[in-house]
């Protein structure tokens, strides 16, 4: 997908509820003052202006950027009716401006600079840094005089295939700041995914870095570009251009002299070709080199000039290209959240005064397996609100999440958004909405969300079938890159006039949505659709389940069954009796015609290095079928096959 350069701002959300009548959520007024939506008859107002009137709405906050030349009324223009010819957005058409400036440059020269930008947390505890926004800028300025150098102007693509580190966002600025439009792709990706992508975009140069730790995982990352670009050879599309990233052993050089911007490496120094040293011992990290292409980062910026004019571009230039690859829940430091001990979590929050932490349901329920323990441990009281993104988070989890995490006292933001939407678009504000566990609850400013059934008739009240949107956002896809066709096929042909979200949800008798999961895991059961994310928030309601994963299987009557992976909690033993519980648990809360046939043991489950369930593979193991595709991106290889060995004796 392709992001243009005007992006949705945020607006200042905050507060504390206190918890009444089980279920429902209150917020607090007391620690509402200072929001900008302090109240529920506030946030009607805000949001009518910003439905009703949008151009006046995003006007208002696009004052806050800084243009080179202003944009002209009228703010918005859209055709989401493929019947009515191509499908495009335009937003502040004419305005130019640069993101990076407005990002950097302005928070300086109002006088930010020694201000903290962000903070940097390693794969083992130690490992971190800060970047003050002054700092940021003159990295960012070096890295774009340098792309400069290597020939790289505006329109021009550039893959970034790197781990969470300081160098991943100074080369993302970098690019914004010379007009260059980058294309991250996630270092958990193979050769062949990575070499894909760098095709599809006709890019002109590769950013990657010699390895990272992952846990205690070594992931070489140069040997996997190189391979990547050998199968781009191949295809007929040399790639001549690599900047590599000397991450591990970092402190063997010295590019800008000591500072505080380039930790040390905590850990071994490995030979990258698969021999690890002794701990005490450092040696240069061992890749393989074409110096015809590879250039080392550290030694390109030496000499780079700390100023860089930007590059002015249209507020609908493109920015980036990003893929809906199912990284949602991203983690934000280089490791693992529950490497070096299952605290690391809880740990960080108490290090850096956390006040806003965001995570999936996923990394919830993980979390959720070991007690409460390790969160008691630390006291988080820094922490304000909660959140979480990826997925329906289930009721129990949920609470949990309150009740340990946020100790009955943050509001917890749960948010529905896409790679396509390129922000929130229902979430409870905290202040002025009540909350129901699970429920996304309202549409976000700018947002018109419509419930269609099959027809494509928009249903009212209470409903339940597919969730469209009416009208665009700034931050809103503008195209699939290269594919205009497949973009308006994929997201707006089904139902002409609307963006079509491919999400089932439901809207209760007070309004709240509830996203029911993507359509594609609706299961037909004997004429009857069912959402598996229902029948996996039906399982973990059971005490011994930790989480599950439900995927629809043949069945020669029925059609489709259920079949049911589920992990239980540490000291649980799976066993008939449990299966029977389970089945009956989920008869009681959804009916008969949801009981599944098949429920496993599952230990573990094949996820993401984001820690996203890869149903595809469990749709496969369910079948039997050992033809698994690209693995490449699982965090754990490893249970695969002792989910293969787990299986359900099935009928199909």
């Amino acid at each position: 997908m392709l992001q243009s350069r005007f992006s949705q701002d945020c607006i200042k959300l905050s507060s504390v509820p206190g918890m009444s009548s089980p279920g429902v959520f209150p917020p607090a007024p007391e620690a509402s003052a200072a929001a900008h939506v302090s109240s529920y008859e506030r946030y009607q107002e805000l949001y009518a202006r910003s439905t009703q009137h949008p151009d006046e709405f995003w006007g208002e906050i696009a004052n806050e950027f800084h243009w080179r030349v202003p944009p002209a009324q009228p703010l918005l223009q859209y055709n989401f009716d493929v019947t009515k010819g191509k499908i495009f957005i335009e937003w502040m058409k004419g305005g130019v401006t640069n993101i990076c400036y407005n990002v950097l440059d302005r928070n300086v020269h109002n006088k930010l600079g020694d201000k903290i930008a962000f903070y940097w947390e390693g794969n083992e505890p130690g490992d971190s840094l800060s970047i003050t926004y002054s700092e940021l800028l003159r990295k960012v300025c070096q890295f774009a005089n340098v792309l400069r150098g290597q020939g790289i102007k505006k329109g021009d693509r550039v893959s970034i295939y790197m781990p969470m580190v300081i160098e991943l966002v100074v080369a993302m600025l970098a690019c914004a700041r010379i007009g260059a439009i980058h294309s991250i792709v996630f270092a958990g990706f193979s050769s062949e995914s990575l070499c894909e992508r760098i095709l599809d975009s006709h890019c002109s140069l590769l950013i990657t870095a010699d390895g990272f730790f992952r846990g205690d995982k070594l992931i070489n990352l140069k040997l996997i570009a190189d391979d990547a670009l050998k199968k781009c050879a191949e295809k007929n599309y040399p790639l001549s251009k690599c900047i590599v990233l000397k991450h591990l052993g970092r402190d063997e050089i010295v590019c800008d002299g000591p500072s505080k911007t380039s930790p040390p490496c905590k850990r071994q120094c490995p030979n990258l070709q698969g021999k690890k040293q002794e701990r005490p011992k450092r040696t240069h990290p061992q890749i393989n080199w074409d110096p015809s292409v590879d250039m080392w980062w550290h030694e390109l910026i030496k000499d780079a000039s700390v100023e860089c004019e930007p590059e002015w571009c249209d507020s609908e230039d493109e920015l980036f290209i990003l893929y809906t690859s199912g990284s949602t829940g991203k983690p934000k430091f280089e490791g693992l959240p529950i490497y070096p001990d299952i605290s690391r979590m809880w740990q960080i929050i108490d290090k850096y005064k956390v006040s806003k932490f965001y995570t999936a349901p996923t990394a919830i329920r993980l979390l959720m397996k070991y007690g409460e323990d390790p969160v008691k441990k630390y006291s988080r009281k820094s922490l304000k609100v909660l959140g979480t993104v990826g997925e329906p988070i289930n009721p129990e989890a949920w609470l949990w999440y309150y009740s340990v995490v946020g100790d009955k006292r943050c509001p917890i933001v749960d948010t529905f958004w896409q790679t396509e939407t390129g922000g929130h678009v229902l979430t409870p504000l905290p202040g002025a909405t009540t909350t129901k566990p699970g429920s996304a609850t309202f549409p976000f400013f700018g947002v018109v969300p419509a419930i269609l059934d099959e027809s494509g008739e928009e249903l009212e009240g209470e409903a339940e079938g597919y969730l469209v949107f009416k009208q665009p956002w700034p931050a809103l896809m503008r195209t699939v890159y290269g594919n205009q066709e497949r973009f308006e096929t994929t997201y707006f042909k089904k139902f002409p006039g609307y963006y079509v979200t491919g999400d089932g949800c439901r809207r209760d008798k007070d309004g709240y949505y509830w996203i029911t999961g993507r359509i594609d895991d609706m299961l037909n059961v004997s004429g009857h659709l069912l959402s598996t994310a229902e029948v996996e928030s039906a399982l973990v309601e059971h005490s011994s389940v930790a989480e599950a994963a439900v995927v629809s299987h043949p069945h020669p009557v029925k059609g489709e069954c259920l079949y049911c992976f589920v992990t239980l909690r540490d000291g649980h033993e799976f066993n008939t009796t449990l299966v029977d519980q389970l089945k009956k648990l989920v008869r009681e809360k959804i009916g008969p015609i949801a009981t599944p046939d098949y429920i496993q043991n599952a230990p573990g489950l094949p996820k993401t290095r984001s820690g996203k369930i890869m149903r595809r593979v469990l749709r496969k193991i369910a079948k039997n079928d050992q033809d698994l595709g690209d693995t490449s991106t699982l965090a754990d290889t490893a249970v695969i096959q002792e989910l293969f060995e787990n299986r359900c004796k099935t009928l199909q």
